[in-house]
């Protein structure tokens, strides 16, 4: 992702936390320096990044989807357009069809 990342920027929610126990002396106030020292924590930071860079990919292949249908539709219209010219079986069962239809107004 380093071209969407360069786009929007570097989106790093990693380090938001919140303490859930009680923090021992002479522990700095850090994730890593916490889970070492076996506080408990709640690391929504990872999930809020996880998030926004699922929903940035989300949005980008919608839009690729999007555009593969506009070109899809563009290629069918052009073959829509193009007249198709009768096989070589419906070309004899019409001449046979004008053939009975003639004679029957002969007869």
């Amino acid at each position: 992702m380093p071209v969407v990342g360069s786009l929007v920027g570097d989106l790093n929610f990693n380090a938001l936390y919140v303490v859930l126990g009680s923090v021992p002396q002479g522990v700095p106030d850090q994730l890593e320096a916490l889970r070492e020292a076996g506080v408990p924590v709640l690391a929504y930071g990872s999930f809020i990044t996880v998030s926004i860079n699922f929903l940035i990919l989300a949005f980008i292949i919608f839009l690729m989807v999007r555009q593969v249908q506009r070109i899809t539709k563009a290629f069918e219209a052009k073959k829509e357009a193009v007249p198709v010219a009768p096989t070589e079986d419906v070309v004899l069962l019409r001449e046979i069809r004008d053939a009975l239809v003639t004679n029957r107004t002969q007869s």
